[in-house]
């Protein structure tokens, strides 16, 4: 008999990959169990039995319970999804596309541009992009409110790239990038400055993030146009790794990197400019997200590392939309400041052990 050894470089990357297929399917979990939690806590308390019989299908004896699961909870966690898998991967295709372990959607000014153009849509219309205004959009509305946040968010991260081909320091892009936001900040507080009382409150409640405005034929535009910024992201999941390496090295292996560049910033745009129109800027999803998946899957490969980022994403967001509802009170936070309290230290590691994580980016 003939005996066959496995060499140990093939039995660590069989571990590698075993290792890696466990914690997708523990992400997987952790969304489901989020999701189910994400409808059952709220001001009214609905026993999870009963929310997951009304999401089953199955009648109870509580009519209003339906009405709430199925009209309130079950939007605004479908929308938790959607928010959290979009930004954990338009922050991962920026810091690879940047090659800048900081980068993401309100770092380097995206969220900013997003919330210009939808400034710009509800200037033009005598509203602003609080919840409300959103809910009297009709789907004609909902459509221009996406094509603005998208195309504020496309200049945006334009004109940076443009300034990184020149620059090529991670530092001085950051700077950039924040300089970009504040005078589209700037710009969005001048037309604050002359707008009525009322509609400053609802800007300011935009601006607290919320996931509790997209219902209805909004949730479909939001799902449709983040989907479609995923779908982008997915095939671009290998001129990420070969730009990952850097540009000469992904032109020698034939890589266009102007198309794939195109791509990728096209697929961002979709998915920043969507999330911020319809729930406000949410912070540190973008940057955090990435960091974390990366140190779960132990891989560069961005084919492992955007399904895993799109369910650490949507675990996440659901996990934070749990503790903003504090549970056992009337009280409900706004998301950006969960998500802000959250992601906020990982950042902080990422800078204090950023030398460590360098070799991910270079």
């Amino acid at each position: 008999m003939v005996q066959t050894s496995v060499a140990p470089s093939t039995r660590l990357a069989r571990a590698a990959t075993y290792r890696r297929g466990v914690w997708l399917v523990v992400l997987l979990g952790l969304v489901a169990l989020g999701f189910v939690l994400d409808i059952g806590l709220g001001p009214v308390r609905i026993p999870l039995p009963a929310v997951v019989d009304i999401l089953l299908g199955n009648p109870t004896d509580t009519p209003a319970w339906h009405f709430i699961v199925q009209q309130i909870r079950l939007p605004k966690a479908l929308t938790a999804l959607v928010v959290g898998s979009g930004l954990a991967v338009s922050g991962l295709q920026m810091q690879t596309l940047f090659r800048n372990p900081l980068a993401g959607p309100s770092a380097l000014g995206l969220t900013a541009g997003a919330g210009l153009g939808v400034a710009a849509v509800m200037l033009a219309s005598g509203s602003v992009a609080g919840g409300f205004a959103i809910r009297a959009l009709g789907v004609g509305g909902s459509w221009a409110l996406v094509l603005a946040a998208t195309t504020g968010a496309g200049l945006v991260m334009s004109l940076v790239l443009v300034l990184s081909a020149r620059l090529r320091d991670n530092v001085v892009m950051l700077i950039v990038g924040l300089m970009v936001a504040s005078v589209t900040g700037a710009i969005v507080s001048l037309w604050q400055y002359f707008s009525a009382p009322e509609q400053i409150q609802e800007y300011l409640m935009w601006t607290f993030g919320s996931l509790g405005g997209v219902v209805g034929n909004h949730l479909l535009v939001l799902t449709t146009v983040v989907g479609a910024g995923l779908l982008l992201a997915f095939a671009s999941a290998k001129p990420l790794n070969a730009l990952l390496l850097g540009e000469n090295y992904a032109r020698s292996m034939g890589l266009v990197v102007g198309r794939s560049r195109t791509l990728i910033i096209l697929s961002t745009s979709l998915l920043a400019g969507a999330i911020t129109a319809f729930c406000g800027p949410i912070g540190f999803v973008g940057i955090a997200v990435p960091h974390l998946t990366r140190g779960l899957l132990r891989t560069a490969d961005h084919r492992v590392l955007l399904p895993g980022a799109c369910l650490l994403g949507a675990a996440l967001t659901l996990g934070c939309d749990c503790l903003a509802q504090l549970p056992g009170s009337q009280t409900v936070l706004p998301l950006n400041v969960v998500t802000s309290l959250l992601g906020a230290p990982v950042v902080l590691w990422v800078v204090l052990r950023r030398q460590n994580i360098r070799s991910s980016f270079s």
